[in-house]
């Protein structure tokens, strides 16, 4: 019995794999520029960002095997859908980074090159304008505020007046019994009137509540008595 191997290297040449290669490494090492000089949180990965680079050549590389091959094409996705991914993706900006370098590589692995660089130059424009002048930007903040009070007595009444006098708005979330009933913990969204303080608060409150504990949640700080 004979075998005989085939190389089918040659249906694109070395300029073409070359192209792509170095394409969409610099198209994608834009992406991941772009995604860590607009990035807010804390949350910044140097791997998410060296993952993306990644993920934008292996999809060229995919796009220049399958080609116009439907049968190479099935094959990919039957042997991709046994990969699961358990890393959970911490923000929904993240996604949409994804499947930008994923479109990216599929354009330049598919030889439009022209598409490729104008895409990426203005999507990447798009997301510079969005964080530079912070659109969609909604600039109401909000604090959540826990109260603990012995489980004798009406406090909802007493702790609405305090609310009432340093913010504009609140509204009572949830009511629960902590530490055997020994006490119940009363939560509060609050959004505070300007010039007031979480500390006024928390002084407000400690003075309604028996020495219990005050908790008032903004953003990343914590302030707690």
């Amino acid at each position: 019995m004979n075998f005989e191997l085939q190389d089918l290297t040659g249906t694109f040449s070395v300029t073409d794999i070359v192209l792509a290669m170095s394409l969409a490494f610099l198209l994608s090492a834009v992406i991941g520029w772009v995604y860590r000089a607009t990035h807010r949180n804390v949350s910044y990965s140097q791997s998410y960002v060296q993952t993306l680079v990644i993920l934008g050549m292996l999809v060229s590389l995919i796009m220049l095997v399958v080609g116009s091959n439907i049968a190479r094409a099935f094959a990919l996705v039957g042997a991709l859908s046994v990969v699961r991914f358990r890393n959970a993706i911490k923000e929904t900006r993240d996604v949409g980074f994804i499947f930008l370098v994923m479109a990216v590589g599929m354009a330049v692995g598919t030889r439009f090159y022209s598409l490729a660089v104008v895409a990426t130059v203005a999507i990447c424009l798009v997301i510079f304008v969005m964080f530079r002048f912070s659109w969609f930007q909604l600039s109401v903040q909000r604090q959540v505020v826990k109260v603990q009070v012995p489980p004798e007595g009406d406090y909802t009444a007493v702790i609405s007046d305090a609310l009432i006098a340093h913010t504009t708005e609140f509204e009572l979330v949830s009511m629960e019994s902590i530490r055997g009933g020994a006490l119940t913990e009363l939560m509060y969204t609050v959004r505070l009137k300007k010039g007031s303080e979480p500390g006024d608060l928390i002084t407000a409150l400690s003075r309604l509540t028996s020495g219990q504990r005050v908790t008032v949640l903004t953003g990343y700080d914590q302030t707690d008595l």
